[in-house]
């Protein structure tokens, strides 16, 4: 593992990068849950996802990057709450420039709102054509005083994953449902049993559900 500094619109962002097998045929970006709530890159959510598509032990051993948002850990910037999906961009170009390879997108709660809205907003498709895949981890529909419709999947032809706890506070089931039944082929929605928002207890399902779906994907 080794520390990398990113050049983002909103000054320098911290990031982390766990390296890949020479053959790896993808490149992963895992984006943090909300920073207001505490997230970090080193959130557990985002390191067991980091781990699913770096370790030898769950077989995709690609390079993956993590990082944090403006205003976080060492990361220059403030909070803005909507401009974070342009952290995403930049770390999807330095992932471009330092490897060429097609990523995969995952991100948790805040981050996977933000890695939807980098992904599938209007004028995002050179973005989607580097892309494999994306997955959102827990993501809200409610959260803060506001609900969310993430309506730009609407129009989002990714291969998308959507992973949540079952007893997910910041995104009822049928509320996520709603959300998905919006979103465009090809996607899947998966639900962890008793889990909530943070997969407490549940991480290793968590773990399987994801692993399993890229695998899938990856072929």
């Amino acid at each position: 593992m080794r520390t990398v500094v990113l050049q983002g619109p909103a000054g320098r962002l911290e990031a982390l990068l766990n390296e890949g097998a020479r053959d790896a045929r993808f490149a992963g970006l895992v984006c943090h849950p909300h920073p207001l709530g505490g997230g970090t890159m080193h959130n557990k959510v985002v390191y067991h996802a980091m781990k699913v598509l770096n370790a030898p032990e769950w077989d995709l051993r690609l390079p993956v990057l993590r990082f944090n948002f403006r205003g976080t850990g060492l990361s220059e910037g403030q909070h803005d709450g909507l401009a974070e999906s342009a952290d995403v961009i930049t770390a999807i170009d330095w992932l471009l420039a330092e490897y060429s390879l097609p990523v995969i997108l995952v991100g948790f709660s805040f981050g996977a709102a933000m890695s939807i809205r980098a992904s599938c907003a209007t004028g995002s498709s050179s973005i989607q054509s580097n892309l494999r895949a994306l997955v959102a981890l827990g993501l809200p529909t409610q959260g803060f005083g506001q609900t969310y419709q993430h309506p730009v999947l609407a129009d989002c032809r990714l291969p998308k994953l959507f992973l949540s706890g079952g007893n997910d506070a910041f995104a009822p089931q049928q509320d996520l449902r709603n959300v998905v039944d919006h979103a465009a082929d090809p996607k899947q929605l998966v639900f962890v049993p008793g889990a909530d928002h943070f997969f407490k207890g549940s991480l290793d399902a968590m773990q399987r559900a994801l692993a399993g779906w890229l695998k899938e994907q990856v072929q």
